[in-house]
């Protein structure tokens, strides 16, 4: 492929683009929702449409690497998304999630293939995704994003030696030491991730048996804080959730009259949460907020359908109420 076959797949870049930033608005979106519907914790979904110039900088490289290849089709990060979770395992957990709700039609997880060289640097999951579900799917710039999972070690990682490094600033002779910090960082900050997993599974323990703020006597629906502890010991095998879903899930509590935690205790007593989860068979592990919100959709059917704060998401509520009763 010539120069001129490279300046005419960047002007057909920037005639498509402009179809291309509402395709990454919600890709957003619904990334951001299937997260939050399954109750897994995270930092932030967002996303980017590829600038004009990085698609051209990106397209000289594929002539390079592949005389013969056409750029709109092999630059397959025209839409990005990126989900910064706190621990590595949420990564895993997400990677499984969007398999269930997409088309996986590639899979790299760059930390394991530094890990795999002997070496510590970049680490960072990266899927690409379609829309499509047809058999042999294959890259299509409107149905498809490149979906960056990190967590926020590595992204801090990751972010700054982008800075530094295509900045142009680091004289030659300093290269090597440059080299041997960041690798000593990439180094510590792994070992951190870890001991942030460690910390979390261990707080999650002992979570169901320590006291906790009450929170604001005025509100009369069960405390966040409350509920978390409640929930931790009842699913001790379930993740944490988003802060903002235990205050969410409080106020569908308050709309089934469940104002404390002896009340909830009291409704959760006949249903078969193992039996629940089984029956929804997940391919990923449910956050804590989930498996409530689950068993409330078995202990109350159609009643928990119809509240008033399940009506964005009655639909997909109406779908798992019939796995139960398959």
């Amino acid at each position: 492929m010539s120069l001129r076959h490279v300046d005419r797949a960047v002007a057909g870049y920037a005639a498509a683009r402009p179809q291309l930033v509402p395709a990454t608005e919600q890709f957003v979106a619904d990334v951001a929702a299937t997260i939050d519907e399954a109750g897994i914790n995270y930092l932030s979904v967002t996303g980017r449409t590829k600038s004009v110039a990085s698609f051209a900088a990106k397209a000289r490289g594929v002539l390079v690497d592949d005389s013969a290849a056409d750029p709109l089709v092999a630059v397959t990060d025209q839409v990005g998304v990126r989900v910064i979770t706190y621990v590595q395992r949420d990564i895993d957990a997400v990677a499984d999630l969007l398999a269930e709700h997409f088309t996986v039609l590639d899979d790299r997880d760059l930390g394991v293939e530094t890990a795999a060289a002997g070496r510590f640097g970049y680490a960072s999951r990266h899927l690409l995704v379609t829309r499509s579900t047809a058999p042999g799917a294959a890259y299509e710039p409107l149905l498809c994003a490149s979906v960056q999972l990190r967590t926020v070690l590595q992204h801090a990682w990751a972010e700054f030696e982008h800075d530094i490094r295509y900045k142009g600033t680091v004289p030659p002779e300093q290269v090597p030491d440059l080299d041997r910090r960041f690798t000593l960082a990439a180094g510590l900050l792994e070992l951190a991730d870890r001991e942030f997993q460690t910390i979390r599974d261990r707080l999650q323990a002992g979570f169901g048996t320590s006291g906790v703020d009450a929170g604001d006597e005025l509100d009369p629906r069960i405390s966040p804080q409350e509920l978390a502890t409640f929930l931790a010991g009842r699913y001790s095998s379930a993740g944490w959730s988003r802060t903002d879903h235990y205050e969410w899930i409080a106020g569908l509590l308050l709309e089934l009259g469940i104002a404390s935690l002896d009340e909830l205790s009291e409704t959760l007593r006949a249903i078969d949460s193992a039996a629940v989860t089984a029956a929804m068979d997940y391919r990923y592990p449910p956050g804590a907020v989930r498996r409530l919100d689950d068993d409330l959709l078995a202990r109350f059917g159609e009643r928990y359908l119809a509240l008033h704060g399940n009506a964005h998401r009655h639909d997909s509520l109406a779908a798992r109420a019939a796995r139960l009763t398959a």
